[in-house]
């Protein structure tokens, strides 16, 4: 998100941006992303293209206070920690938090794996990301909703037991 500051020249204020890059492969998320910016804030939407992708875009001045932990620098070099308002919100909709965590930073497979010479082939959702305090927020969702998870990486979570994974299917599901 660009912040408000200089110009080129130096001389005028800018206004925020919020700007969400989607895949061309994924059409009715860019949909779902233009609808979600209008529902919360955003009179006017973007789209532009770029190759293989999607700016979907919107300016406006509060966005910042929307997205408080954007700042400068690498997202796992800083905190990024929910403010109250937020946390309510998320503690509500732990399933639509988790559908934009795993959109973005994970995917769901068919794990393959052979015991005794025989090959299983089951769903599993995995979630990386550097940031601990994002993957913390991760397993806090997921814990609100009952769903087992483990670590399988000090970045990287797994979601792979039948139940979870069925249960994580009714708040995720495919990109589409």
């Amino acid at each position: 998100m660009g912040l408000p500051g200089r110009g080129g020249n130096g001389s005028t204020d800018r206004t925020p941006v919020l700007r969400i890059y989607c895949a061309d492969a994924w059409p009715n998320l860019i949909e779902q992303c233009d609808a979600a910016m209008r529902a919360v804030l955003a009179n006017k939407v973007q789209r532009i293209q770029k190759r293989g992708c999607v700016a979907v875009q919107s300016t406006a001045l509060h966005w910042p206070c929307l997205f408080p932990q954007h700042g400068p620098g690498k997202k796992h070099e800083r905190p990024i920690v929910l403010t109250d308002w937020q946390r309510i919100i998320v503690e509500a909709h732990p399933g639509h938090f988790l559908r934009g965590l795993f959109h973005s930073d994970g995917c769901r497979f068919a794990n393959r794996v052979v015991v005794r010479g025989k090959e299983y082939v089951y769903p599993r959702y995995m979630f990386s990301n550097r940031s601990t305090d994002i993957m913390a927020l991760c397993q806090w969702a997921l814990d609100l909703l009952g769903i087992a998870w483990r670590m399988n990486l000090p970045w990287s979570l797994s979601v792979a037991r039948r139940e979870a994974v069925a249960a994580l299917d009714q708040h995720v599901g495919p990109k589409s």
